[in-house]
């Protein structure tokens, strides 16, 4: 009986964690730096236009490319600790016209 409250507890903080993800926040704190002005070739945030042959290539492919790293872009870009979940939800919040 502890260990299921353990687990439920332990599962109710991962789900908090992720639930906690603020999309906004960490778009500023690191895909800001380079999609703010398109700096080294990186497509500018909230600009259809310059995220539309890059969404082509479908969203599995932008996870790589960040996981991995592309051109002047680092691997993981400048976010360490986001998951690959994450990263489909900052591409899409910087695809996204405002």
């Amino acid at each position: 009986m502890k260990k299921l409250v353990m687990m439920a507890a332990v599962a109710a903080a991962m789900s908090a964690n992720v639930q906690a993800f603020d999309v906004a926040a960490k778009f500023q704190q690191t895909c800001n730096a380079c999609h703010a002005m398109g700096v080294a070739g990186a497509p500018k945030a909230f600009d259809k236009a310059a995220w539309e042959p890059r969404l082509a290539k479908g969203m599995d492919a932008m996870v790589t490319s960040v996981t991995n790293g592309l051109n002047a872009m680092p691997p993981r870009g400048l976010c360490m600790d986001c998951t690959a979940d994450q990263y489909k939800e900052l591409i899409t919040y910087m695809s996204t016209p405002k």
